[in-house]
């Protein structure tokens, strides 16, 4: 079972997410995709919470007031930390999540602990939490099956983007070709025969000089 939020602090809407235990959280670290940013009260039990961006937005870049929605459900999913003060959020790309088999059930561990960053939160604040809470949604997604139609779409996005490129790149080419033929042809038809005899005083009159008399 996985928790759905929708945080409308931000628009369009942000989708937060929430393993129901600790298998669950496990599923939830293996099926991740790129968009995912995990949040975890540091040093303490908590659930695993999901913020999951929108394809134009980075991680590092989160709004303030949603950055407090994630970290307010966070705490809230605690059963240590909602009873506490003073606690520290941490998060961190989906990505730099790393699982091994020595790691217990919903364990993990960070690639580069520096893409690791901290929320302060002070205290439970009640109006954040009862306003996510009336829009939590409880589903039985298939996570293998999403993540898998999302490589897809990825696969075939990416897949066209490199056409897209190719056919500018085609395009930019040919008139590159194009104007540099224009400038070495620039002058041929001015050196033509025909225009070289026109230019020529050979073939005048004797007389076309009495013109500019």
């Amino acid at each position: 079972m996985v928790y759905h939020f929708v945080s409308n602090v931000v628009e369009p809407p942000a989708i937060i997410y929430v393993g129901k235990d600790k298998f669950e959280n496990e599923d939830l670290i293996k099926y991740g995709i790129e968009r995912d940013v995990w949040f975890h009260v540091d040093n303490l039990s908590s659930a695993h919470v999901y913020l999951r961006l929108q394809e134009n937005e980075t991680w590092d870049n989160i709004p303030q007031q949603l950055l407090e929605d994630c970290a307010q459900l966070t705490k809230a999913n605690s059963i240590e930390g909602n009873k506490k003060d003073n606690i520290t959020v941490i998060y961190t790309p989906w990505s730099n999540l790393m699982k091994d088999g020595s790691m217990a059930t919903g364990q993990v561990s960070f690639h580069n602990h520096k893409l690791v960053r901290k929320v302060y939160v002070h205290q439970r604040e009640n109006p954040i939490v009862n306003r996510l809470n009336k829009t939590r949604v409880e589903k039985s997604p298939d996570l293998k099956a999403e993540k898998d139609e999302y490589l897809r779409k990825k696969q075939k996005d990416e897949r066209k983007a490199r056409e897209e490129q190719r056919s500018r790149e085609k395009l930019e080419r040919r008139e590159r070709e194009q104007l540099k033929w224009q400038k070495e042809h620039a002058y041929d038809d001015l050196m033509s025969e025909e225009n070289i005899q026109a230019s020529s005083n050979q073939d005048r009159d004797p007389d076309f000089l009495d013109d500019f008399m």
